[in-house]
């Protein structure tokens, strides 16, 4: 694909390749009923992901099924910087013009840990007003190391915030169901059916072996997004993720019916994400430059 196309009016998507705040300041204001981000996590350290391909071969050092051999190629290693040394001033900015993006009926979702999540959550009641906080989600997985001198930390924190507590999207009946923990104690209607999630959610990691793994470090399930999509927002609507990492965000909004835009900084990042989009035949344009390429008031005529 071009790397530098003029704006397509026919074209419903947009993915973004550069410092997001440029994109986000220049966003309409209450125009996008759904925001998710997934910022880094503040680490402190480097987060990398190799592709690892496991072939037959005669000359493979690794013995499988039957006694056939194997060889392991290494592909392309993928990686970010995950270390800031003010974190708070890093999203403040971003998530201030996220509040004035949202419209009156939109929710954001900041995806975070437990380094950050008390500092910031502090900052969002201060944007949002404490009464526009609705929950806090709790991603809780059961994979890779486990320390033995401490609980091993194995969920991330999910805040979120509406823009106006009186009229929000919430369709409870679009939500994918969970089995009861003690169905005898419900109606054999509602075993059926399952329970509505509550504010923790079990759910797995991308598998290093899935047909979803694109091989992009901290690549987030699909299961994930599609619940809160379904869930804050309706179809035709805009979501907006603008630290879009491997694109999940837009790939699921895609499958979904919602319009999407995507911004990421990382040439990794924007090489997966079209890959990703075109493979389910998304129409989008890519742009690297909000100035000279096209008018972001188009996104919405």
């Amino acid at each position: 694909m071009n790397q530098n196309i003029a704006w397509d009016q026919d074209s419903s998507n947009l993915v973004f390749h550069g410092d997001n705040l440029k994109l986000l300041e220049q966003l309409p204001s209450n125009s996008i009923n759904l925001i998710y981000v997934d910022p880094p996590f503040n680490t402190g350290r480097t987060q990398s992901r190799q592709n690892i391909t496991t072939i037959k071969s005669e000359q493979g050092t690794r013995v499988g099924f039957k006694g056939q051999t194997y060889e392991t190629i290494k592909g392309a290693l993928s990686q970010y910087d995950d270390d800031f040394e003010d974190y708070f001033s890093f999203l403040e900015p971003r998530l201030t013009h996220a509040w004035r993006i949202l419209a009156d009926n939109g929710t954001l979702y900041l995806h975070l840990d437990y380094r950050e999540v008390h500092y910031i959550k502090v900052l969002l009641d201060y944007l949002f007003g404490r009464e526009c906080f609705l929950n806090e989600i709790i991603w809780a997985y059961d994979y890779g190391g486990k320390s033995k001198k401490k609980w091993p930390a194995k969920h991330d924190n999910i805040l979120v915030y509406v823009k106006n507590p009186k009229q929000y999207t919430f369709n409870s009946d679009l939500v994918d169901r969970e089995p009861y923990m003690a169905p005898g104690l419900v109606t054999p209607e509602k075993v059926e059916r399952g329970k509505l999630p509550t504010d923790v959610w079990w759910h797995t990691i991308v598998s290093p072996t899935g047909k979803e793994k694109t091989g992009y470090p901290t690549q987030k399930p699909e299961g994930i997004l599609s619940r809160i999509i379904n869930a804050s927002s309706n179809k035709g609507e805009w979501v907006l993720d603008f630290f879009a990492g491997s694109g999940t965000t837009g790939a699921v909004a895609q499958q979904l019916g919602r319009k999407f835009i995507l911004a990421d900084q990382s040439d990794d990042s924007m090489e997966t994400i079209k890959k990703r989009l075109l493979k389910l035949s998304a129409s989008f344009a890519f742009t690297n430059s909000i100035y000279d390429e096209f008018d972001i008031a188009k996104l919405h005529q």
